[in-house]
Formats: structure tokens, sequence, C-alpha cells
């Protein structure tokens, strides 16, 4: 079995995105912890989070994913861009212990020209500035599609993230269908040969969620647009195979497709199938 839901609008509150992730036929979900193009954090309502706490308990939620804002660039070159980095991951890891043992996804970053190892050693100065021992959450690297000057376009360089990192056990990744076809691994044809990859050069245990959806290019284009589940490049079948794979069982599933709510319920309907191996082949 996997855990799926989808991105659901943190505006009303902890509460009101359980219960959104209900009506979809979800058991899981992602929100972002604060506008995804920056901003502050709206205050926390203790009474609120409760409640969520005892829904999730009552309909046995999976972890739910929480994503940073999309400026959080921790190898910017800009020292205002790291400032909002350092500022934005230690508010927001602090808020995460709310909901404590879930994770906290981010986007490792652009370099802006300064060079995929100097990108890399900023992020991990972040982290091992960020990460506490007593924290509850595990934070996750997202894999990217390798875009204009991304870090993450491949399993190494998260590999080398991880390696520089002295908290390592406060630590996952979140593999995203998109970035990685995108990236250039073919998991149409080769699904086996990629998941045995991520586990020789990054290891299973570290994959802590996965980011289902479908690509509007096709592979190695290095272009991240998402596409609705079996309208892209990946297609409708390889993605079933990905939702019911022996590896990822366990695993929250989270969709970012270009959908509403009808759709969104639709492809979490034919993906929990999939993965329950009731759905066609």
């Amino acid at each position: 079995m996997i855990y799926i839901g989808s991105h659901i609008s943190s505006a009303k509150g902890y509460e009101a995105m359980g219960k959104q992730a209900l009506k979809l036929g979800a058991d899981t979900f992602a929100f972002f912890t604060r506008n995804p193009r920056g901003g502050n954090a709206k205050p926390i309502d203790e009474t609120d989070v409760k409640k969520f706490l005892k829904l999730a308990e009552e309909h046995k939620f999976g972890k739910i994913v929480a994503h940073a804002p999309y400026t959080l660039n921790a190898c910017g070159a800009k020292p205002e861009v790291r400032d909002f980095a350092f500022r934005a991951f230690a508010e927001d890891l602090a808020r995460m212990e709310y909901t404590p043992g879930n994770y906290y996804n981010f986007h490792p970053g652009s370099h802006v020209g300064q060079g995929s190892e100097e990108g890399i050693r900023l992020i991990a100065e972040l982290l091992n500035h960020s990460l506490k021992q007593e924290q509850t959450t595990i934070v996750l690297l997202e894999t990217m599609a390798g875009k204009g000057s991304e870090v993450g376009r491949n399993f190494e360089e998260i590999r080398a993230i991880l390696d520089r990192v002295e908290l390592s056990e406060k630590m996952g990744v979140c593999l995203d269908t998109c970035h990685i076809w995108d990236g250039g691994y073919d998991i149409v044809g080769s699904l086996d040969q990629v998941i045995e990859e991520f586990d020789q050069k990054i290891g299973l245990e570290r994959l802590k969620a996965v980011h289902i959806n479908d690509s509007m290019n096709g592979l190695g284009s290095h272009k991240d647009r998402h596409a609705k589940i079996g309208e892209g490049c990946i297609g409708l079948e390889a993605l079933k195979a990905v939702a019911r794979h022996p590896a990822l069982q366990g695993l929250p599933f989270v969709l970012e497709t270009p959908n509403d709510d009808a759709g969104w319920a639709e492809e979490i309907a034919l993906l929990r199938d999939a993965a329950s191996g009731s759905g066609e082949k």
C-alpha cells in the first residue's frame, strides 16, 4: 500500500487541510509552510493543530509532507537570499514540531553561476546550521530536473549533499517522478534499474516520500513541467508501475499535477487501485 494525497492550501489551517484531504479520498497531503513565493508564515493555532492530530489519528493518515517556499534558495549567491533561507528554514522547522514526526521537503536550490560544488557546500552549510538533535522532523531533499543551475539534478548531487550533513539521521529524500524523468532517468523503460541506481547511490532507506507527476516533456529534457497523470510523456502505465513498485510501498505519494479537486480525487483513486494491484496492468 501507499499513502496518497495532493497539495492542499494551508490558508484555513491544519484541521481544514485534513478534512479536505478526506474529501479527496486521501490519507496524506502536502502543504506550503508559507506563501510559495516567500513572505512570513501565519501564526500557529495550537487548538487547530490538536484537532488535526486527532483527525489524522482517527483516519490513520500517513506522514504529511510540508513544502518549503520556492524562494528558499539554500545556495543563492546574494546575501539577502541566503539570509531568507536561514530564517525561513529555522522558523519552519520550529513550526513542524507542532505536528511531530513528519516531513519537511525543500528544493536544494540553484547555484546561479557559482558551480555545483559550491552550491552543494552552501546547502550543507545551511542544513548543518539548522538541524537540531532534538527535532522529530525529517528534512527531505527533493530530486530536481536540472533546469538552469539547479543542484540535485542527479542522484550523485543529492548524495554529495547528504554526505556533508552532520546530523545525517535527520535527512531523507523525496523522489519526484517528473523531475527524475526530465533529468534523464528512464522510469518508463527501466524503472527497476532506476530504483536500483537510487539504492546504490543514495540508499532506499533515505527515500521517504514520492511526488508522483506526469511530465509535459521528454526524457532528459531538463524542463520541469508537470502534467496530469496519464496525459504526459511518462504515461499512465509507467506511473501505475511506480505506484505498485514493491520498494516504494508504505511511502506518502503526493500529486502535484495541474488539476482541480475533482481531478485529484480521480487520480488518487486511480493510483490507490494501482498500488493495491486492483488497477489494470
